[in-house]
């Protein structure tokens, strides 16, 4: 029986993906790809195997286990993870909240209370909520949606880069989590077939489309940081003591 793997569908996954896509190792899978909230609840309903899905995720599984080497992560900067804001945070009083992301959301909030010190009244499923004309009401938003936007609002902090000024480290926003055990010769050939990809991102590059005001090369590259290190596991395990903390 095939390993199901679902993966965030978003650019920033696009390495991964033509590794599994260009190796014979999409033949051993069922892959699926889906928002970070739908990857997350297909795991936690046991729909899948692994899936590439939004670190706080994991509190709401009974049994995880990381089962590659790599990651989402960013060390500094990611620019694709905000709060966009039409005030200095300092002095927002509502955050609309990203519906396709529990991580970035909890990001917030945990650099809302802890970072910041403020507590904004928090709005989930705002009618249209990356439009905000309030000028005290600020939101969250992540992934290629926020491509060439950050030049758009008075205000962009880049969630990342806050998490780093805070705690001196970097963040890992989605790690390959299983819900049961895998075996050791799978977790060899997934960690070789993510490498492939990683490897192959110029050949990559010519096959994905330009985007008007963004940099996809830099940011594949050099914004998105892939590798899981001790550093981001120990940042991803001090994330979710601080948003367990929240509740």
């Amino acid at each position: 029986m095939k390993i199901r793997i679902s993966a965030v569908s978003y650019t920033n996954t696009k390495p991964f993906i033509y590794g599994i896509k260009h190796t014979d190792f999409i033949n051993k899978i069922d892959l699926s790809l889906d928002n970070p909230t739908d990857c997350a609840q297909k795991l936690i309903d046991d729909q899948v195997d692994i899936g590439l899905i939004p670190v706080a995720a994991t509190l709401n599984l009974p049994y995880w286990e990381i089962v590659a080497d790599y990651c989402i992560g960013a060390v500094g900067a990611v620019n694709s993870v905000f709060i966009f804001s039409n005030c200095d945070i300092m002095n927002i009083k509502r955050l609309q909240l990203d519906p396709q992301s529990r991580s970035s959301n909890n990001l917030a909030r945990v650099l809302l209370k802890n970072f910041w010190k403020l507590a904004p009244e928090l709005i989930v499923n705002a009618p249209d909520y990356t439009t905000s004309t309030d000028t005290e009401t600020a939101f969250v938003q992540i992934g290629d949606r926020t491509f060439g936007k950050k030049d758009k609002y008075k205000y962009a902090y880049d969630l990342a880069e806050e998490w780093q000024t805070f705690t001196g480290l970097p963040f890992c926003f989605a790690a390959w989590i299983a819900n049961k055990p895998i075996s050791k010769e799978f977790i060899a050939e997934f960690n070789q077939t993510l490498k492939y990809g990683l490897d192959h991102r110029p050949e990559l590059f010519k096959e994905l489309p330009k985007i008007e005001n963004f940099d996809v090369e830099h940011y594949l590259m050099h914004n998105i940081d892939f590798e899981l290190t001790e550093k981001k596991k120990e940042a991803l395990h001090l994330f979710l003591s601080y948003v367990k903390a929240l509740n």
